[in-house]
C-alpha cells in the first residue's frame, strides 16, 4: 500500500456498509460519473513488487527499451520526460540512480485486471466502462449525493488497499467534466488526496476557468490551436459559446455534445465493454535491424500464432488476413526512421482460426511485398473479417473433419497457457529468434508465471 497520507480512511467493515448503503440507497436527483486513473500505471505496477522503490524515480521503456513511456512523479521532478528516445535521458536517469524498467506487458495487464475487477465490485459490472489498461468510468447514479465525497474516498483507498496501484478519482455530472477533475486531482496530490469533485456549479465553473482548451477531453491539439484563433481559450469561453455556433463550426452534433457536457449535461453515454473485436492484430518492432526473408518468414510466423490465439480466445473465424512490414527509411538514416509500410492481403477460402491455415497464406503474402536489400524494422499480422466460428460452415471435400482441428488447436492452447512460453509451437516460427524486440531491463512477471513469483523471505 502507497505509504502517503490518507484522509477520510475507511475501515474495511465500513467499507462494506458504505458500499452496501450507498448502491441501495436510491440513487440521485442528478446523474453523477467517475473516472478512476491509475497514477503512472506502470511504474506503479513495478513498484508493487518493490517495496523498496517507494518515494524513488521509476522510468519504464517502450517495446525495444526505445522510449520513456512511464515516469513516476520523482522521475518527472527531476527532469525525466515523457515519450522521449531512452538515449536522451540516460544522463540524468544515470546521474540521479533513476530505476528504468522494461515494458512488461504481462504484469501490467494481469495488474490492470485486478483495478477493473475491483471497481466493478464496487459499483457492479454493468457501472463500469474500461477506457484504458488504467481508466475507467464508472456510473454513480445509485450512489446518494450526500455520500458521493466518501464513495470517491473510499474507490480510491480500497483499488490502492487491494491491489496496491494509486488512482486518482474525478467525479462530476459528465463524462467531460469528470475527466477535467481528474486532471487537478492528478496535478494537486496532496491538496486533492487524489481525489476532485466537481458536482456544485460553483466548483465547476472555477475548474472551467482554469482548463485550457487544449486540456479539455477528446479536443485535439489541431482543433484545440482552431478555437484559440478564434479567441476561445478556456474550457469556460467554450462553454458559453451557442449550440448553433458549435454546430457549425465544431462538427454538427459533436460539437453540441461537447457544449452540453461542459454545461454538466450528460451527453457522452456509458458505453459497454466490446466483448467480440472487429479485427485482431499482431504487430512488433524487431530487438535489431532484420534483412533476411527467413527471419521475417519467423516473425509473421510467430505473430500469426498469437493472432491465432487471440481468435479463438473471442470463439471466432476470419475471412481475411493482412501482412505488413515497415523498412528503414534508407542506410543513411538512423534505425528510428521509417519508410513507406508495405502491406499485402487476402481473403481466405473459407473463414478460419485454425492456426496452421492462417500461417501459410501469411508467410505467401510475405514474398509478394519483402524487398531484398532493404533493413526491416517492424512487421505484423491483422484478421479481419471475423464471424462466429460455429457459423462457419463446413466443407464436405475437407480431409480432416474441423473438429479434429478444433481439438488440436484447443490442446496447444491449453498447452501453452498452463506451461507458458510456447511450449508447443509450429516449426515455421522458428526456435532461436534473434530478431525478437529487446527487453533487457524486464522485471518478472510475477503474477502470471509460476517460476517467477515474488519471494518473501
Amino acid at each position: 500500500m502507497n505509504p502517503k497520507t490518507q484522509n477520510h480512511s475507511i475501515t474495511s467493515s465500513a467499507h462494506s456498509s458504505l458500499t452496501s448503503s450507498a448502491l441501495q440507497g436510491g440513487g440521485n436527483e442528478n446523474k453523477f460519473y467517475a473516472i478512476v486513473d491509475c497514477n503512472s500505471f506502470y511504474c506503479s505496477c513495478e513498484k508493487v513488487f518493490r517495496p523498496d522503490l517507494w518515494n524513488k524515480p521509476v522510468v519504464v521503456l517502450s517495446n525495444n527499451d526505445g522510449c520513456i513511456i512511464s515516469r513516476s512523479d520523482e522521475a518527472k521532478k527531476l527532469g525525466v520526460g515523457m515519450a522521449g528516445p531512452y538515449f536522451q535521458a540516460k544522463h540524468i536517469i544515470e546521474k540521479n540512480n533513476v530505476h528504468v524498467f522494461s515494458s512488461n506487458y504481462h504484469l501490467y495487464g494481469d495488474m490492470s485486471m485486478r483495478v477493473m475487477d475491483t471497481l466493478r465490485s464496487l459499483v457492479g459490472a454493468d457501472n463500469v466502462e474500461v477506457y484504458s489498461v488504467d481508466e475507467a468510468f464508472l456510473n454513480l447514479e445509485k450512489i446518494p449525493f450526500e455520500q458521493i465525497e466518501s464513495f470517491a474516498h473510499e474507490l480510491r483507498e480500497t483499488v490502492e488497499s487491494w491491489t496496491g496501484i494509486s488512482v486518482s478519482v474525478g467525479v462530476a455530472p459528465s463524462k467531460t467534466l469528470a475527466k477535467i477533475a481528474n486532471h487537478m486531482a492528478k496535478k494537486n496530490k496532496k491538496e486533492t488526496s487524489c481525489v476532485k469533485l466537481l458536482i456544485t456549479e460553483e466548483d465547476m465553473i472555477k475548474a472551467l476557468k482554469q482548463t485550457r482548451v487544449d486540456g479539455i477531453w477528446d479536443v485535439g491539439s489541431a482543433y484545440a490551436n482552431k478555437l484559440i484563433n478564434w479567441g476561445i481559450t478556456s474550457a469556460w469561453e467554450l462553454r458559453n459559446m451557442p449550440e448553433e455556433w458549435a454546430h457549425a463550426n465544431m462538427g454538427g452534433i459533436v460539437g453540441i455534445r461537447l457544449i452540453k457536457e461542459l454545461k454538466g449535461e450528460p451527453s457522452i453515454v456509458m458505453k459497454k465493454e466490446l466483448e467480440i473485436k472487429k479485427m485482431i492484430a499482431t504487430t512488433r518492432m524487431f530487438g535489431r535491424p532484420v534483412t533476411q526473408l527467413s527471419d521475417l518468414k519467423e516473425a509473421i510466423a510467430t505473430y500469426t500464432t498469437r493472432a491465432a490465439e487471440k481468435l479463438r480466445r473471442q470463439h471466432c473465424a476470419a475471412k481475411t488476413i493482412s501482412v505488413f512490414i515497415v523498412p528503414k527509411e534508407d542506410s543513411h538514416t538512423t534505425y528510428f526512421s521509417h519508410g513507406p509500410t508495405k502491406t499485402a492481403y487476402t481473403s481466405l477460402p473459407s473463414a478460419t482460426s485454425f492456426t496452421q491455415d492462417l500461417i501459410k497464406p501469411a508467410v505467401e503474402l510475405l514474398d509478394g511485398i519483402f524487398e531484398n536489400g532493404r533493413i526491416y524494422k517492424k512487421a505484423g499480422v491483422m484478421l479481419s473479417g471475423l464471424v462466429p466460428d460455429e457459423s462457419v460452415q463446413a466443407n464436405l471435400f475437407e480431409k480432416e473433419p474441423k473438429g479434429l482441428h478444433r481439438f488440436l488447436m484447443s490442446a496447444i492452447d491449453n498447452v501453452n497457457f498452463s506451461m507458458r512460453d510456447d511450449v508447443v509451437k509450429f516449426c515455421a516460427a522458428g526456435v532461436n529468434k534473434d530478431w525478437k524486440m529487446r527487453q533487457e531491463l524486464r522485471s518478472k512477471r510475477h503474477s502470471s508465471r509460476w517460476d517467477e513469483l515474488k519471494e518473501v523471505s
